[in-house]
């Protein structure tokens, strides 16, 4: 349909217009190519530019014949440049003498120039509103991952045990806010992947519920988890005075006692070719983590969140309150 359009427009209209598409669009999938180092793209930025070049000749082309148009014949039906006066010509008959040409109308410049506003305003309302009504990857814009949905698998038995046990698909959906790039500090970036699991907690011979969620950015990492055991908060401060734990600090969110700490990750590689088992496990880059008690009495169980990025930073511990105080709120309490 587009290109019918096009088709039907006059020849000053249409050759500029092309010209102008053309010329854009082949240097921003140049610039595209080049910023990602991808061939394939160069490739087609390379024929738009190629297609604009000829279109440019033509036009050029077409202004030359237009200055210097071809010489006319004589008024006596004779070709310039002929002596027509030493070669008589036949008498037409007066009846049969053709009619005057009717001179051709020279198109409106003002309508020419009314319809190329008209098809630019058209392109550029397509340009602005497309993207609000077609899917973000139609337009190039990267869609935030979602948390997965674990209906089908069945809990531990430790969850049926615990009243107040959320599993790890519920964190998810706590975690994995719309405003959670603004409290990290990267308002611009968006989810990359999301993930959730309901374990329980490791040496309790599955008798702990522990589900956790993550959800993934291009600078930062952020982990929730709940333990639902018997340990406090003010029991939990004092192992990690025999842990590798520092900047330790006691502190009250949303009425509840809670302590930040700052310890390293772990990190491993996995070796898929075949010839072992990968490297050994190894230090990694540290991360902040904000224990809060599951209740304001603190009587046991606690939530931790996590945020770590592969550089060693983490937001400040302000950022941090902030994504707790509106994580814990949407945590639903399930009760059996």
């Amino acid at each position: 349909m587009l290109g019918l359009i096009v088709r039907l427009l006059p020849f000053w209209i249409r050759e500029p217009l092309l010209i102008v598409v053309g010329s854009v669009f082949g240097v921003r999938i140049m610039y595209l190519a080049f910023h990602d180092g991808e061939w394939v793209p160069a490739a087609i930025g390379a024929a738009f530019l190629l297609f604009t070049a000829v279109r440019v000749h033509t036009v050029i082309q077409a202004l030359r014949a237009r200055r210097h148009p071809a010489p006319a014949a004589a008024a006596d039906g004779t070709a310039p440049g002929t002596g027509g006066g030493s070669q008589p010509q036949p008498q037409v008959p007066a009846q049969q003498r053709p009619a005057p040409a009717v001179q051709e109308k020279e198109p409106n410049a003002w309508g020419q120039a009314a319809a190329a506003i008209a098809v630019f305003a058209a392109l550029a309302a397509a340009l602005w509103l497309g993207p609000k009504f077609m899917p973000s990857e139609a337009h190039g814009t990267p869609q935030a991952a979602s948390c997965p949905t674990g209906d089908d698998e069945p809990l531990p038995s430790a969850y049926t045990k615990t009243a107040r046990a959320v599993t790890g698909d519920e964190l998810c959906q706590a975690l994995n806010r719309t405003d959670l790039p603004r409290l990290l500090g990267t308002p611009a970036e968006t989810a990359t992947g999301a993930s959730a699991s309901s374990n329980t907690a490791p040496l309790t011979d599955g008798k702990v519920a522990r589900p956790e969620a993550e959800v993934e950015f291009d600078t930062y990492t952020v982990n929730v988890s709940a333990t639902y055991n018997d340990l406090s908060i003010a029991q939990y401060v004092k192992l990690m005075e025999f842990g590798e734990e520092t900047d330790v600090k006691k502190i009250e969110v949303l009425g509840r006692s809670a302590v930040l700490s700052s310890a390293h990750t772990m990190q491993f590689e996995i070796d898929l070719g075949g010839g072992g088992s990968g490297g050994p496990v190894e230090q990694g880059p540290l991360a902040r983590t904000l224990a809060v008690a599951l209740d304001g009495k603190d009587r046991g169980g606690y939530y931790e969140i996590t945020v770590w990025s592969t550089t060693g930073a983490f937001p400040d511990d302000a950022a941090l309150l902030d994504i707790t105080e509106k994580i814990l709120p949407a945590i639903p309490e399930r009760t059996v």
